[in-house]
């Protein structure tokens, strides 16, 4: 859907929220805490963003993207633009969901992964649940958001920790009382997220009850398709048969063969391109699926992951 970029603001260094809104006028699509857009930048680029304004509105959509001159291009692009400039967006997806039926709610944050847990922390304090946030940046500076949770509501129950004043959050100490009303939720730089899952797994969590988000996927170590094998992709429609070499992913064999699964951020992040797998063994290297869903083998993100056996038969 078109939308125009209705306002643009600073909220922290580097670090600018985006207010867009129909072009028309018209009413945006609803959407739930912890859902994201896709975002089309430029040059063909698709990101995805996480809404940070309250989920009852609907004459907007909010997103707070962090300018990385390291990134792939979508971040410089959207601080690129100006008030007026039209965009190309999806309508809200959520896999991040708050559960409905959460006792307690523990949402931590690291750096820019505080946009869906601003917004899940809102939607909480309206409804007047039981929560707490732990908001973890390099220093106050860029901490994005600060007017929002010092408000009513969010103030006593936000807890901020700043790399620049040696301020560390206490996992253990947070993580300590896992129960089976309890549910955690973290958001941020793949080190940070794994930090907290390493912890939750030593502190007996049930994995049903730790909610992630990447914004990228952790680097692998063959990233660069060192130690990959060629396999073979059956279509299982047609029964085609497509070779995916060593380094190559399987949607870009298959688009080079003229076969086109719809994707988005390429890294395993968005299950966008989620797709069945009718036989054969995957080797995942997404970050969207759960560990449950990883041994059970049938289905599989082939954006960025392969095939531990020779031949890999797909829904497609």
């Amino acid at each position: 859907m078109k939308v125009r970029l209705a306002n643009k603001r600073d909220v922290a260094t580097d670090i600018c929220e985006f207010e867009l809104a129909s072009v028309d006028g018209s009413a945006l699509p609803a959407f739930t805490a912890g859902a994201h857009i896709d975002v089309h930048v430029a040059n063909g680029l698709v990101r995805q963003y996480s809404l940070c304004n309250p989920p009852g509105e609907t004459h907007r959509y909010c997103v707070g993207v962090l300018r990385d001159p390291a990134s792939r291009g979508g971040s410089v692009g959207m601080h690129a633009l100006a008030p007026g400039a039209e965009l190309e967006i999806s309508a809200p997806r959520n896999h991040f969901p708050l559960a409905d039926d959460a006792q307690h709610s523990i949402l931590l944050a690291g750096g820019i992964g505080v946009t869906p847990i601003l917004c899940m922390a809102e939607s909480l304090a309206a409804r007047n649940a039981s929560f707490e946030v732990h908001y973890c940046t390099r220093e106050p500076a860029r901490t994005a958001f600060r007017d929002r949770f010092s408000r009513e509501g969010l103030a006593s129950r936000t807890h901020f920790y700043f790399d620049s004043e040696g301020a560390r959050a206490d996992l253990d100490a947070i993580l300590a009382q896992p129960s089976g009303g309890k549910h955690l939720y973290v958001c941020g730089p793949a080190g940070f997220i794994e930090a907290v899952l390493a912890r939750a797994e030593a502190k007996q969590w049930p994995e049903g009850n730790v909610h992630r988000e990447y914004f990228a996927a952790p680097v692998q170590a063959d990233a660069n398709g060192e130690g990959d094998r060629p396999f073979q992709v059956k279509l299982h429609s047609s029964g085609r048969v497509i070779d995916v070499k060593a380094g190559e992913t399987i949607v870009a064999a298959l688009a080079a063969q003229g076969v086109e699964v719809q994707m988005s951020c390429e890294q395993g992040v968005c299950g966008t391109c989620l797709t069945r797998v009718i036989d054969g063994i995957p080797d995942h290297r997404d970050v969207y699926l759960t560990d449950e869903e990883r041994a059970a083998n049938d289905q599989m993100l082939p954006c960025c992951s392969r095939s531990k056996s020779a031949m890999l038969v797909l829904d497609l």
